[in-house]
């Protein structure tokens, strides 16, 4: 149903990629806040639960402490995969026990990924894998480890949603894409990312926080 990974840089981004065979992915599991750290909720997703594990994580609590609050507090909670990450690249899984199909989990110092109803156990290992062995902008990394995944064989059935969503400090998601129901959903976002977004976007950072010093937007009526 669903396959993740929250990471983390040197430069204290923070990230997230995810992918489903559910429509709007991103829109429902990924939580990530400036400064603090990101979480997923997934398999059977309870949207509450990643905004409860980010809250955890801003009043400075460790992560397995955070985690374990969350779980211990929440009924149903064998149905849920949760993962969480703070800013420093510490993380922390819970796999339920009426989590769906072949699923697994793995950590590195910068990141962390789960998933559920997999080709392979090991899908998010080589997710970690292929992280931590690419490098340049954390959106590509997040997304090298989304194709590792697909190379794999992802799922046990075919994927239509998929999502690339980073934090800096900005003050809000620098980058936050998102393909909510395709065929081929990593293939486009890969796409989005490498051929529109990056390119455009920290002139979109500097048009929120100095709008009068911002570039141009290119398009008719803007001279």
């Amino acid at each position: 149903m669903t396959f993740s990974i929250l990471a983390v840089d040197d430069t204290g981004a923070i990230g997230s990629a995810i992918c489903s065979s559910s429509p709007a992915v991103a829109a429902r599991c990924v939580n990530l806040a400036d400064g603090v750290g990101g979480a997923h909720s997934q398999n059977i997703t309870d949207p509450r639960l990643g905004p409860q594990l980010i809250n955890g994580l801003r009043d400075g609590r460790p992560v397995e402490e955070v985690l374990a609050w969350v779980v211990d507090s929440t009924p149903d909670i064998d149905y849920r995969q949760l993962l969480v990450i703070d800013r420093e690249g510490r993380s922390a899984i819970h796999s339920g026990s009426h989590v769906l199909g072949h699923h697994g989990q793995a950590q590195s110092p910068h990141a962390v990924a789960a998933g559920n109803m997999l080709a392979r156990d090991d899908v998010p290992q080589l997710m970690v894998d292929a992280f931590e062995a690419s490098s340049g902008e954390l959106e590509v990394r997040l997304l090298a480890a989304l194709q590792a995944a697909i190379a794999a064989g992802g799922e046990e059935g075919p994927v239509h949603s998929a999502g690339v969503a980073v934090v800096r400090d900005a003050g809000w998601r620098v980058t936050d894409l998102r393909v909510d129901w395709a065929d081929n959903p990593v293939e486009l976002l890969g796409e989005i990312l490498v051929e529109t977004w990056l390119p455009q976007r920290d002139a979109y950072v500097t048009r929120g926080l100095m709008p009068a010093g911002a570039p141009s937007y290119g398009v008719p009526g803007d001279e």
